[in-house]
């Protein structure tokens, strides 16, 4: 497994994020596709339709996204969409933040959404703040059932996977060095470099 010391020596092109809700995953795409001039998508923005259910077009939008040359994105959905992105990734970046962080940015960003009523992917507002008691669903109940699962996944992807480098990133500085990296990382497209 890579950490934000070691060079980035190979050409990321299919690039996947993962980690706790409240990581910054998409943010960090984002960062991502623009250091690597690679297109980004955030995997919410192609699921999620109206009033909170699954886009018909979901699954053939992922498809078609997989298949593409080069691409940045959460890893997410793995119960409906498998290893479809796992599969063509080279990069498994693991957001490992420590779980008080991505718990307080959870809570900031979930209560300024709903009392600034924001647009998620154009259809959604995030529900009233006391449907934390009432909704087992709800976004903070659901950061505590899954907080611990890519500390138990990640390193069960890496075997499954042996030419996916993991790169495993604790803290916003690790985040920027790492991503400092990556200007060395070549042009996109290079061939393969030896595993690690």
């Amino acid at each position: 497994m890579y950490s934000a010391a070691d060079p980035v020596d190979w050409a990321p092109r299919r690039v996947l994020v993962t980690g706790v809700t409240g990581s910054g995953k998409s943010t960090l795409v984002q960062r991502i596709g623009d250091r690597l001039g690679v297109p980004s998508t955030e995997m919410d923005a192609l699921h999620w339709g109206a009033g909170w259910q699954e886009r018909p077009e979901f699954r053939a939008e992922a498809a078609a996204l997989a298949a593409r040359p080069a691409w940045v994105t959460e890893l997410q959905y793995t119960s409906k969409l498998g290893a479809l992105f796992l599969e063509r990734a080279d990069t498994l970046v693991w957001l490992d933040l420590p779980p008080r962080v991505s718990l307080t940015r959870l809570t900031v960003r979930t209560v300024r959404r709903r009392r600034r009523r924001e647009r998620l992917w154009g259809v959604n507002v995030e529900p009233p703040l006391w449907t934390i008691a009432t909704d087992r669903d709800h976004i903070i109940r659901w950061w505590w059932r899954t907080r611990k699962n890519a500390a138990k996944r990640v390193p069960a992807y890496a075997v499954a996977h042996p030419r996916l480098r993991v790169v495993q990133l604790g803290s916003r500085r690790e985040v920027d060095a790492w991503l400092e990296g990556l200007e060395g990382a070549g042009t996109v497209g290079a061939g393969p470099s030896p595993d690690k």
